[in-house]
């Protein structure tokens, strides 16, 4: 019998969560990296790898600012966190060659929002048949790789890209 463990789930499952906001906790880690998960930082915007994946590659796009709502950010806070997700796609096309993506934010908690108090957009990507039977009968989400791996893989790509464009 094959075994499928996902070590890292358990926090999530158990319902642990850290105090205060996920997303300020990483920005206020002074080095980017496996520990914080933020793969790139912008002016008025981060890429964080989400760490309880969807699928591999499951990035998210937040303001620095916390703010609960897209209408609480200035316009060129909300036109940084369009263009970052644009860059996110372009970057997991590159690493894992999805088929297609979801993209999309959940604002509020009643909306299915996790961080229902620091507005993110989900970028995850998708492969035709991507929902096989563990997750349709079983409930399970199988993935391939660590979330680490997909840290190192995605940072490796946001690189590569900068350093393609120049800069």
């Amino acid at each position: 019998m094959k075994r499928l463990t996902t070590p890292w789930r358990r926090a999530y499952i158990e319902g642990h969560q850290e105090e205060g906001c996920i997303f300020c906790n990483a920005l206020r880690k002074e080095v980017d990296d496996h520990q914080n998960l933020i793969v790139h930082r912008g002016q008025r915007a981060f890429v964080i790898v989400n760490l309880y994946p969807y699928t591999n590659g499951h990035l998210m796009i937040a303001p620095l600012e916390h703010q609960a709502s897209l209408e609480f950010l200035d316009a060129e806070t909300r036109a940084e966190i369009m263009e970052l997700t644009a860059q996110a796609i372009t970057v997991l096309r590159e690493v894992y060659r999805p088929h297609a993506f979801n993209i999309g934010a959940n604002i509020g908690k009643a909306a299915g929002a996790g961080v229902p108090d620091h507005v993110h957009m989900h970028v995850v990507p998708r492969w035709i048949g991507d929902a096989n039977f563990m997750s349709v009968i079983g409930g399970t989400r199988t993935l391939p790789e660590t979330v680490e791996e997909t840290y190192r893989r995605v940072r490796e790509g946001w690189q590569k890209r900068r350093q393609n464009a120049g800069g």
